[in-house]
């Protein structure tokens, strides 16, 4: 996701896509453990997103 498209979303739809994200991170991070994923670079991405919705709720709760 990219940080414009953060920046639309309401505060309860960035929670469910912070919860969506972190499970999805979850079940990557577990298959890619047991066998090799087809694209690890997918970890990389869902991290950073998870990383700038979770600063973007931060940064909205400081306000």
């Amino acid at each position: 996701m990219k940080q414009s498209e953060i920046k639309d979303l309401s505060a309860v739809e960035l929670q469910e896509k912070l919860s969506q994200l972190k499970k999805t991170y979850a079940d990557l991070k577990a298959a890619h453990t047991i066998s090799p994923i087809e694209n690890p670079l997918q970890i990389k991405t869902i991290r950073r997103a998870v990383a700038r919705i979770a600063t973007e709720l931060t940064k909205r709760e400081l306000q």
